[in-house]
Protein backbone atom coordinates (compact mmCIF):
# COMPACT_ATOMS: atom_id res chain seq x y z
CA UNK A 1 0.00 0.00 0.00
CA UNK A 2 2.86 2.38 0.89
CA UNK A 3 4.54 1.79 -2.46
CA UNK A 4 1.21 2.45 -4.18
CA UNK A 5 0.98 5.85 -2.52
CA UNK A 6 4.52 6.61 -3.64
CA UNK A 7 3.62 5.58 -7.18
CA UNK A 8 0.57 7.83 -7.12
CA UNK A 9 2.73 10.77 -6.02
CA UNK A 10 5.28 10.06 -8.76
CA UNK A 11 2.48 9.83 -11.33
CA UNK A 12 0.99 13.09 -10.06
CA UNK A 13 4.30 14.91 -10.44
CA UNK A 14 4.80 13.54 -13.95
CA UNK A 15 1.26 14.55 -14.96
CA UNK A 16 1.91 18.06 -13.66
CA UNK A 17 5.05 18.28 -15.81
CA UNK A 18 3.24 16.94 -18.91
CA UNK A 19 0.34 19.35 -18.52
CA UNK A 20 2.74 22.25 -17.92
CA UNK A 21 4.56 21.39 -21.14
CA UNK A 22 1.21 21.20 -22.92
CA UNK A 23 0.26 24.67 -21.67
CA UNK A 24 3.62 26.15 -22.65
CA UNK A 25 3.45 24.68 -26.15
CA UNK A 26 -0.14 25.92 -26.47
CA UNK A 27 0.87 29.49 -25.68
CA UNK A 28 4.10 29.53 -27.69
CA UNK A 29 3.03 27.56 -30.76
CA UNK A 30 -0.69 26.77 -31.09
CA UNK A 31 -2.16 30.14 -30.12
CA UNK A 32 0.27 32.05 -32.33
CA UNK A 33 0.27 29.73 -35.39
CA UNK A 34 -3.26 28.34 -35.29
CA UNK A 35 -4.05 25.04 -37.01
CA UNK A 36 -0.53 24.69 -38.43
CA UNK A 37 0.85 25.10 -34.92
CA UNK A 38 -1.48 22.42 -33.55
CA UNK A 39 -0.98 19.89 -36.36
CA UNK A 40 2.74 20.42 -37.11
CA UNK A 41 4.11 22.36 -34.12
CA UNK A 42 4.51 25.33 -36.47
CA UNK A 43 7.33 23.40 -38.24
CA UNK A 44 9.56 24.21 -35.26
CA UNK A 45 11.16 20.88 -34.27
CA UNK A 46 14.94 20.93 -33.96
CA UNK A 47 17.25 17.90 -34.40
CA UNK A 48 17.22 16.79 -30.75
CA UNK A 49 13.48 17.10 -30.18
CA UNK A 50 12.74 15.66 -33.62
CA UNK A 51 15.02 12.65 -33.09
CA UNK A 52 13.70 12.04 -29.59
CA UNK A 53 10.11 12.24 -30.77
CA UNK A 54 10.68 9.75 -33.62
CA UNK A 55 12.44 7.21 -31.40
CA UNK A 56 10.01 7.59 -28.51
CA UNK A 57 7.10 7.05 -30.86
CA UNK A 58 8.69 4.09 -32.64
CA UNK A 59 9.64 2.25 -29.43
CA UNK A 60 6.56 2.20 -27.25
CA UNK A 61 4.06 -0.25 -25.80
CA UNK A 62 5.11 -2.98 -28.22
CA UNK A 63 8.78 -2.41 -27.29
CA UNK A 64 8.34 -2.52 -23.52
CA UNK A 65 5.32 -4.81 -23.18
CA UNK A 66 4.55 -6.58 -26.45
CA UNK A 67 8.13 -7.37 -27.48
CA UNK A 68 9.14 -9.01 -24.16
CA UNK A 69 5.95 -11.03 -24.45
CA UNK A 70 6.91 -12.23 -27.94
CA UNK A 71 10.46 -13.02 -26.72
CA UNK A 72 8.99 -15.02 -23.82
CA UNK A 73 6.88 -17.09 -26.19
CA UNK A 74 9.14 -17.41 -29.25
CA UNK A 75 12.68 -16.85 -27.92
CA UNK A 76 15.76 -15.08 -29.24
CA UNK A 77 14.29 -14.52 -32.68
CA UNK A 78 12.48 -11.49 -31.24
CA UNK A 79 15.71 -9.96 -29.89
CA UNK A 80 17.32 -10.18 -33.32
CA UNK A 81 14.23 -8.75 -34.95
CA UNK A 82 14.07 -5.88 -32.50
CA UNK A 83 17.66 -4.82 -33.24
CA UNK A 84 16.81 -4.45 -36.92
CA UNK A 85 14.53 -1.52 -36.12
CA UNK A 86 17.34 0.89 -35.19
CA UNK A 87 19.22 0.97 -38.53
CA UNK A 88 15.97 0.81 -40.50
CA UNK A 89 14.50 3.84 -38.72
CA UNK A 90 17.71 5.84 -39.18
CA UNK A 91 17.85 5.02 -42.90
CA UNK A 92 14.21 6.04 -43.34
CA UNK A 93 15.02 9.43 -41.84
CA UNK A 94 18.19 9.84 -43.91
CA UNK A 95 16.68 8.93 -47.27
CA UNK A 96 13.12 10.15 -47.07
CA UNK A 97 12.60 12.85 -44.42
CA UNK A 98 14.16 15.71 -46.35
CA UNK A 99 12.33 14.90 -49.58
CA UNK A 100 8.95 14.60 -47.88
CA UNK A 101 9.52 17.82 -45.93
CA UNK A 102 10.42 19.89 -49.00
CA UNK A 103 7.59 18.57 -51.13
CA UNK A 104 4.95 18.96 -48.40
CA UNK A 105 6.16 22.48 -47.62
CA UNK A 106 5.94 23.45 -51.28
CA UNK A 107 2.36 22.18 -51.51
CA UNK A 108 1.32 23.58 -48.12
CA UNK A 109 0.30 20.15 -46.78
CA UNK A 110 -0.26 19.86 -43.03
CA UNK A 111 -0.98 16.11 -42.94
CA UNK A 112 -0.09 12.94 -44.84
CA UNK A 113 -3.60 12.46 -46.35
CA UNK A 114 -3.49 16.07 -47.55
CA UNK A 115 -0.04 15.43 -49.02
CA UNK A 116 -1.44 12.43 -50.91
CA UNK A 117 -4.35 14.36 -52.41
CA UNK A 118 -2.25 17.37 -53.45
CA UNK A 119 0.55 15.33 -55.00
CA UNK A 120 -1.71 13.27 -57.29
CA UNK A 121 -3.34 14.99 -60.27
CA UNK A 122 -6.95 14.17 -61.00
CA UNK A 123 -10.39 15.69 -61.10
CA UNK A 124 -11.45 17.73 -58.05
CA UNK A 125 -13.97 15.04 -57.08
CA UNK A 126 -11.32 12.28 -57.35
CA UNK A 127 -8.67 14.12 -55.33
CA UNK A 128 -11.24 14.92 -52.64
CA UNK A 129 -12.25 11.25 -52.56
CA UNK A 130 -8.69 9.96 -52.10
CA UNK A 131 -8.14 12.65 -49.46
CA UNK A 132 -11.17 11.41 -47.55
CA UNK A 133 -10.34 7.72 -48.04
CA UNK A 134 -6.77 8.22 -46.78
CA UNK A 135 -8.11 10.15 -43.79
CA UNK A 136 -10.67 7.49 -42.86
CA UNK A 137 -8.19 4.62 -43.28
CA UNK A 138 -5.66 6.48 -41.14
CA UNK A 139 -8.15 7.22 -38.37
CA UNK A 140 -9.67 3.73 -38.32
CA UNK A 141 -6.44 1.74 -38.32
CA UNK A 142 -4.61 3.99 -35.90
CA UNK A 143 -7.52 3.71 -33.47
CA UNK A 144 -7.06 -0.07 -33.53
CA UNK A 145 -3.36 0.46 -32.82
CA UNK A 146 -4.24 2.84 -30.00
CA UNK A 147 -6.44 0.17 -28.40
CA UNK A 148 -3.35 -2.03 -28.03
CA UNK A 149 -1.39 0.85 -26.50
CA UNK A 150 -4.11 1.63 -23.97
CA UNK A 151 -4.52 -2.00 -23.02
CA UNK A 152 -0.77 -2.28 -22.40
CA UNK A 153 -0.90 0.86 -20.25
CA UNK A 154 -3.87 -0.51 -18.34
CA UNK A 155 -2.16 -3.82 -17.62
CA UNK A 156 1.01 -2.18 -16.36
CA UNK A 157 -0.53 0.91 -14.77
CA UNK A 158 -3.16 -1.10 -12.92
CA UNK A 159 -0.64 -3.31 -11.12
CA UNK A 160 1.62 -0.30 -10.49
CA UNK A 161 -1.08 1.87 -8.93
CA UNK A 162 -3.05 -0.91 -7.25
CA UNK A 163 -6.23 -0.35 -9.28
CA UNK A 164 -8.13 -2.38 -11.87
CA UNK A 165 -6.98 -2.54 -15.47
CA UNK A 166 -10.08 -0.71 -16.70
CA UNK A 167 -9.66 2.09 -14.16
CA UNK A 168 -6.02 2.44 -15.20
CA UNK A 169 -7.05 2.66 -18.87
CA UNK A 170 -9.53 5.45 -18.07
CA UNK A 171 -6.89 7.33 -16.09
CA UNK A 172 -4.19 7.03 -18.77
CA UNK A 173 -6.37 8.10 -21.70
CA UNK A 174 -7.58 11.05 -19.62
CA UNK A 175 -4.01 12.22 -19.03
CA UNK A 176 -3.11 11.80 -22.71
CA UNK A 177 -6.18 13.71 -23.88
CA UNK A 178 -5.44 16.54 -21.44
CA UNK A 179 -1.90 17.46 -22.50
CA UNK A 180 -2.32 16.55 -26.18
CA UNK A 181 -5.45 18.68 -26.50
CA UNK A 182 -3.63 21.62 -24.98
CA UNK A 183 -0.53 21.65 -27.16
CA UNK A 184 -1.04 19.39 -30.18
CA UNK A 185 2.08 18.22 -31.99
CA UNK A 186 4.35 20.57 -30.04
CA UNK A 187 3.19 19.12 -26.72
CA UNK A 188 3.61 15.58 -28.08
CA UNK A 189 7.15 16.24 -29.36
CA UNK A 190 8.38 18.10 -26.27
CA UNK A 191 7.00 15.50 -23.87
CA UNK A 192 8.50 12.77 -26.09
CA UNK A 193 11.94 14.26 -25.42
CA UNK A 194 11.41 13.93 -21.68
CA UNK A 195 9.95 10.46 -22.07
CA UNK A 196 12.72 9.02 -24.24
CA UNK A 197 15.31 10.00 -21.63
CA UNK A 198 13.45 7.92 -19.05
CA UNK A 199 12.93 5.07 -21.53
CA UNK A 200 16.66 4.90 -22.31
CA UNK A 201 17.59 4.93 -18.62
CA UNK A 202 15.11 2.10 -18.01
CA UNK A 203 16.57 0.02 -20.86
CA UNK A 204 20.13 0.41 -19.52
CA UNK A 205 19.02 -0.50 -15.98
CA UNK A 206 17.11 -3.58 -17.19
CA UNK A 207 20.06 -4.88 -19.21
CA UNK A 208 22.44 -4.32 -16.28
CA UNK A 209 20.11 -6.10 -13.85
CA UNK A 210 19.68 -9.17 -16.07
CA UNK A 211 23.31 -9.56 -17.14
CA UNK A 212 24.48 -9.08 -13.54
CA UNK A 213 22.53 -12.24 -12.72
CA UNK A 214 23.14 -14.24 -15.90
CA UNK A 215 25.80 -13.70 -18.53
CA UNK A 216 24.62 -13.80 -22.15
CA UNK A 217 26.12 -17.30 -22.49
CA UNK A 218 24.36 -18.58 -19.36
CA UNK A 219 21.12 -17.00 -20.54
CA UNK A 220 21.26 -18.87 -23.84
CA UNK A 221 22.31 -22.15 -22.20
CA UNK A 222 19.41 -22.13 -19.77
CA UNK A 223 16.94 -21.17 -22.51
CA UNK A 224 18.16 -24.06 -24.63
CA UNK A 225 17.67 -26.42 -21.71
CA UNK A 226 14.00 -25.34 -21.49
CA UNK A 227 13.38 -25.64 -25.23
CA UNK A 228 16.07 -25.70 -27.97
CA UNK A 229 13.81 -23.81 -30.39
CA UNK A 230 14.00 -20.75 -28.12
CA UNK A 231 17.68 -20.36 -29.09
CA UNK A 232 17.86 -22.11 -32.46
CA UNK A 233 14.38 -21.86 -33.97
CA UNK A 234 13.36 -23.82 -37.05
CA UNK A 235 11.17 -20.93 -38.21
CA UNK A 236 10.96 -17.17 -37.76
CA UNK A 237 7.58 -17.48 -36.04
CA UNK A 238 5.62 -15.31 -35.54
CA UNK A 239 7.11 -13.44 -38.51
CA UNK A 240 7.31 -16.22 -41.09
CA UNK A 241 7.96 -19.89 -41.80
CA UNK A 242 11.64 -19.63 -42.79
CA UNK A 243 14.28 -18.65 -40.23
CA UNK A 244 15.60 -16.00 -42.59
CA UNK A 245 12.24 -14.29 -42.77
CA UNK A 246 13.09 -12.49 -39.54
CA UNK A 247 15.26 -10.20 -41.69
CA UNK A 248 12.11 -9.00 -43.38
CA UNK A 249 11.73 -6.85 -40.27
CA UNK A 250 14.36 -4.53 -41.73
CA UNK A 251 12.34 -3.45 -44.79
CA UNK A 252 9.21 -3.55 -42.65
CA UNK A 253 10.75 -1.15 -40.10
CA UNK A 254 12.02 1.12 -42.90
CA UNK A 255 8.54 1.33 -44.41
CA UNK A 256 7.03 1.67 -40.93
CA UNK A 257 9.14 4.76 -40.24
CA UNK A 258 8.79 6.33 -43.68
CA UNK A 259 5.08 5.78 -44.34
CA UNK A 260 2.98 5.56 -41.18
CA UNK A 261 1.47 9.02 -40.62
CA UNK A 262 2.17 9.17 -36.89
CA UNK A 263 5.87 8.65 -37.71
CA UNK A 264 6.31 10.48 -41.03
CA UNK A 265 4.30 13.53 -39.99
CA UNK A 266 7.28 14.45 -37.83
CA UNK A 267 9.32 14.90 -41.00
CA UNK A 268 6.91 17.69 -41.94
CA UNK A 269 7.39 19.38 -38.55
CA UNK A 270 11.16 20.00 -38.72
CA UNK A 271 12.63 23.50 -38.80
CA UNK A 272 14.04 24.63 -42.14
CA UNK A 273 17.61 24.67 -40.82
CA UNK A 274 17.62 21.10 -39.46
CA UNK A 275 20.28 18.81 -40.94
CA UNK A 276 18.79 15.36 -41.36
CA UNK A 277 22.06 13.47 -40.77
CA UNK A 278 22.24 15.04 -37.29
CA UNK A 279 18.78 13.68 -36.53
CA UNK A 280 19.86 10.16 -37.58
CA UNK A 281 23.06 10.34 -35.52
CA UNK A 282 21.08 11.27 -32.41
CA UNK A 283 18.52 8.53 -33.06
CA UNK A 284 20.98 5.66 -33.57
CA UNK A 285 22.42 5.11 -30.05
CA UNK A 286 19.05 5.68 -28.37
CA UNK A 287 17.32 3.15 -30.63
CA UNK A 288 20.06 0.56 -30.08
CA UNK A 289 19.74 0.83 -26.30
CA UNK A 290 15.96 0.50 -26.46
CA UNK A 291 16.38 -2.65 -28.57
CA UNK A 292 17.77 -4.42 -25.47
CA UNK A 293 14.38 -4.52 -23.75
CA UNK A 294 13.09 -7.88 -25.18
CA UNK A 295 15.72 -9.78 -23.16
CA UNK A 296 13.28 -9.36 -20.26
CA UNK A 297 11.07 -11.99 -21.92
CA UNK A 298 13.99 -14.43 -22.17
CA UNK A 299 14.97 -13.90 -18.54
CA UNK A 300 11.43 -14.38 -17.25
CA UNK A 301 11.05 -17.53 -19.39
CA UNK A 302 14.00 -19.00 -17.48
CA UNK A 303 12.80 -17.89 -14.07
CA UNK A 304 9.10 -18.66 -14.54
CA UNK A 305 8.45 -20.95 -17.54
CA UNK A 306 4.75 -21.36 -16.77
CA UNK A 307 3.64 -17.74 -17.02
CA UNK A 308 0.00 -17.79 -18.06
CA UNK A 309 0.00 -14.71 -20.32
CA UNK A 310 3.19 -13.95 -22.27
CA UNK A 311 2.35 -10.24 -22.28
CA UNK A 312 2.81 -10.25 -18.49
CA UNK A 313 6.55 -10.89 -18.82
CA UNK A 314 7.52 -7.28 -18.11
CA UNK A 315 5.11 -6.76 -15.16
CA UNK A 316 6.31 -10.07 -13.67
CA UNK A 317 9.94 -9.00 -14.02
CA UNK A 318 9.33 -5.66 -12.34
CA UNK A 319 7.34 -7.23 -9.50
CA UNK A 320 9.86 -9.97 -8.70
CA UNK A 321 13.38 -9.04 -9.78
CA UNK A 322 13.95 -5.34 -9.00
CA UNK A 323 13.49 -3.19 -5.90
CA UNK A 324 10.15 -1.44 -5.32
CA UNK A 325 11.71 1.98 -6.00
CA UNK A 326 13.37 0.87 -9.23
CA UNK A 327 10.22 -0.98 -10.25
CA UNK A 328 8.13 2.16 -9.71
CA UNK A 329 10.46 4.38 -11.73
CA UNK A 330 10.87 1.89 -14.58
CA UNK A 331 7.12 1.37 -14.71
CA UNK A 332 6.68 5.14 -14.98
CA UNK A 333 9.20 5.27 -17.83
CA UNK A 334 7.45 2.40 -19.62
CA UNK A 335 4.12 4.15 -19.22
CA UNK A 336 5.86 7.24 -20.61
CA UNK A 337 6.88 5.17 -23.65
CA UNK A 338 3.30 4.08 -24.21
CA UNK A 339 1.98 7.59 -23.68
CA UNK A 340 4.43 8.88 -26.26
CA UNK A 341 3.06 6.70 -29.02
CA UNK A 342 -0.53 6.91 -27.79
CA UNK A 343 -0.49 10.70 -27.84
CA UNK A 344 1.09 10.72 -31.31
CA UNK A 345 -1.45 8.26 -32.66
CA UNK A 346 -4.36 10.12 -31.09
CA UNK A 347 -3.15 13.45 -32.46
CA UNK A 348 -2.71 12.10 -36.01
CA UNK A 349 -6.03 10.20 -35.91
CA UNK A 350 -7.92 13.29 -34.80
CA UNK A 351 -6.22 15.48 -37.42
CA UNK A 352 -7.34 12.97 -40.09
CA UNK A 353 -10.94 13.68 -39.09
CA UNK A 354 -10.83 17.30 -37.91
CA UNK A 355 -8.68 18.60 -40.78
CA UNK A 356 -8.50 16.09 -43.62
CA UNK A 357 -12.09 14.88 -43.65
CA UNK A 358 -13.36 18.44 -43.18
CA UNK A 359 -11.29 19.71 -46.11
CA UNK A 360 -12.29 16.74 -48.30
CA UNK A 361 -16.02 17.15 -47.61
CA UNK A 362 -16.18 20.95 -47.50
CA UNK A 363 -13.31 22.27 -49.66
CA UNK A 364 -14.82 25.75 -50.02
CA UNK A 365 -15.59 26.26 -46.36
CA UNK A 366 -12.72 27.83 -44.49
CA UNK A 367 -12.59 28.17 -40.71
CA UNK A 368 -10.76 30.97 -38.95
CA UNK A 369 -7.56 29.97 -37.13
CA UNK A 370 -9.38 30.29 -33.81
CA UNK A 371 -12.28 28.03 -34.74
CA UNK A 372 -10.09 25.53 -36.63
CA UNK A 373 -7.94 25.14 -33.52
CA UNK A 374 -11.01 24.73 -31.33
CA UNK A 375 -12.48 22.16 -33.72
CA UNK A 376 -9.25 20.14 -33.78
CA UNK A 377 -9.16 20.03 -30.00
CA UNK A 378 -12.80 19.02 -29.75
CA UNK A 379 -12.40 16.15 -32.22
CA UNK A 380 -9.26 14.95 -30.41
CA UNK A 381 -11.10 14.79 -27.09
CA UNK A 382 -14.10 12.99 -28.64
CA UNK A 383 -11.85 10.50 -30.42
CA UNK A 384 -10.09 9.77 -27.15
CA UNK A 385 -13.47 8.88 -25.64
CA UNK A 386 -14.31 6.60 -28.57
CA UNK A 387 -10.97 4.82 -28.21
CA UNK A 388 -11.64 4.31 -24.51
CA UNK A 389 -14.90 2.52 -25.27
CA UNK A 390 -13.20 0.42 -27.95
CA UNK A 391 -10.45 -0.58 -25.51
CA UNK A 392 -12.85 -1.59 -22.73
CA UNK A 393 -14.79 -3.91 -25.06
CA UNK A 394 -12.01 -5.17 -27.36
CA UNK A 395 -11.46 -8.97 -27.46
CA UNK A 396 -8.37 -10.40 -25.70
CA UNK A 397 -5.60 -10.49 -28.32
CA UNK A 398 -1.80 -10.36 -27.99
CA UNK A 399 -0.66 -6.74 -27.85
CA UNK A 400 1.81 -7.15 -30.71
CA UNK A 401 -0.96 -8.54 -32.94
CA UNK A 402 -2.98 -5.34 -32.39
CA UNK A 403 0.04 -3.29 -33.45
CA UNK A 404 0.96 -5.38 -36.50
CA UNK A 405 -2.60 -5.61 -37.82
CA UNK A 406 -3.19 -1.88 -37.62
CA UNK A 407 0.20 -0.52 -38.66
CA UNK A 408 0.87 -3.22 -41.26
CA UNK A 409 -2.45 -2.63 -43.00
CA UNK A 410 -2.02 1.14 -42.94
CA UNK A 411 1.49 0.78 -44.31
CA UNK A 412 0.25 -1.33 -47.23
CA UNK A 413 -2.55 1.20 -47.80
CA UNK A 414 -0.30 4.26 -48.05
CA UNK A 415 2.95 2.97 -49.55
CA UNK A 416 2.03 3.78 -53.16
CA UNK A 417 0.92 7.41 -52.85
CA UNK A 418 3.47 8.27 -50.13
CA UNK A 419 6.70 6.40 -50.93
CA UNK A 420 6.50 4.96 -54.46
CA UNK A 421 5.27 8.31 -55.79
CA UNK A 422 8.66 9.76 -54.82
CA UNK A 423 10.31 7.69 -57.58
CA UNK A 424 7.47 6.94 -59.98
CA UNK A 425 4.88 9.73 -59.80
CA UNK A 426 1.32 8.55 -60.33
CA UNK A 427 -2.14 10.05 -60.47
CA UNK A 428 -5.33 10.00 -58.44
CA UNK A 429 -6.60 6.78 -60.06
CA UNK A 430 -3.41 4.93 -59.20
CA UNK A 431 -3.42 6.29 -55.65
CA UNK A 432 -6.99 5.18 -54.99
CA UNK A 433 -6.52 1.71 -56.50
CA UNK A 434 -3.30 1.23 -54.54
CA UNK A 435 -4.84 2.29 -51.23
CA UNK A 436 -7.88 0.04 -51.62
CA UNK A 437 -5.72 -2.92 -52.66
CA UNK A 438 -3.31 -2.54 -49.74
CA UNK A 439 -6.12 -2.09 -47.24
CA UNK A 440 -8.09 -5.17 -48.33
CA UNK A 441 -5.16 -7.49 -49.08
CA UNK A 442 -3.03 -6.89 -45.99
CA UNK A 443 -6.01 -6.74 -43.64
CA UNK A 444 -7.37 -9.97 -45.11
CA UNK A 445 -4.04 -11.80 -44.82
CA UNK A 446 -3.57 -10.80 -41.18
CA UNK A 447 -7.13 -11.48 -40.05
CA UNK A 448 -8.09 -14.55 -42.05
CA UNK A 449 -4.87 -16.46 -42.83
CA UNK A 450 -1.79 -17.73 -40.98
CA UNK A 451 0.57 -15.51 -42.96
CA UNK A 452 3.49 -14.21 -40.86
CA UNK A 453 3.12 -10.92 -39.01
CA UNK A 454 5.77 -9.19 -41.10
CA UNK A 455 5.23 -11.21 -44.27
CA UNK A 456 1.60 -10.11 -44.69
CA UNK A 457 2.29 -6.34 -44.62
CA UNK A 458 5.24 -6.73 -47.00
CA UNK A 459 3.12 -8.74 -49.45
CA UNK A 460 0.44 -6.06 -49.18
CA UNK A 461 3.04 -3.33 -49.78
CA UNK A 462 4.47 -5.10 -52.83
CA UNK A 463 1.10 -5.73 -54.48
CA UNK A 464 -0.28 -2.25 -53.74
CA UNK A 465 2.92 -0.68 -55.11
CA UNK A 466 2.57 -2.62 -58.36
CA UNK A 467 -1.10 -1.63 -58.57
CA UNK A 468 -0.13 2.02 -58.01
CA UNK A 469 2.33 2.05 -60.91
CA UNK A 470 0.22 -0.04 -63.32
CA UNK A 471 -3.09 1.77 -62.76
CA UNK A 472 -1.42 5.19 -62.96
CA UNK A 473 0.24 4.30 -66.28
CA UNK A 474 -2.88 2.70 -67.75
CA UNK A 475 -5.16 5.57 -66.76
CA UNK A 476 -2.65 8.06 -68.18
CA UNK A 477 -2.54 6.13 -71.47
CA UNK A 478 -6.32 5.97 -71.57
CA UNK A 479 -6.54 9.72 -71.09
CA UNK A 480 -4.13 10.27 -73.97
CA UNK A 481 -6.02 7.85 -76.23
CA UNK A 482 -9.36 9.50 -75.46
CA UNK A 483 -7.89 12.91 -76.18
CA UNK A 484 -6.37 11.93 -79.55
CA UNK A 485 -9.56 11.78 -81.68
CA UNK A 486 -10.63 15.14 -80.31
CA UNK A 487 -7.29 16.67 -81.29
CA UNK A 488 -7.59 15.20 -84.80
CA UNK A 489 -11.08 16.58 -85.20
CA UNK A 490 -9.92 20.05 -84.22
CA UNK A 491 -7.04 19.82 -86.69
CA UNK A 492 -9.33 18.73 -89.51
CA UNK A 493 -11.87 21.47 -88.80
CA UNK A 494 -9.03 24.01 -88.94
CA UNK A 495 -7.92 22.82 -92.40
CA UNK A 496 -11.42 23.40 -93.80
Amino acid sequence: MTSNWINWVVLGISVFILVAMGLISSRRVCNSKGEGGFLLAGRSLGPVVGAASIVATGYSGWGFMGSPGVAYKYGTIEVLGNFLYAPAMCLAVLFFASFLYRRALKMGSLTIPEYISRSHPGSPAMTRFIHGFAALATALLLLVFLVGQLRAMGMLGGSWLGISVNHAIVLMIGIIILYTTLGGMAAVAWTDTLMVAGMTAAAVFIAHRIFSDLSPTELLTQLEAIEPALVAPDTAAPYGDSRFQVFMIFPYAFLFSAILPYMSVRFLAFRKDVKIHQVALIMAPIACLLSLVPIVGLYVRIQHPELGNADNAMPYFLANFVSPLASGLITLFIIFAMKSTASSVLQVSSSALSHDLRVALFPNRHLSQKYALRFNRCILACLGGVTLVMTLYAPPVMLSLFAITATGTLMATLIGPVLISSFLPGNAHGALASMMTGFCLCGGLLLFTNTGWVEAPLIGCLVSSIVYVVVSRLSRMETLMVGKPRLLTLAESGSH
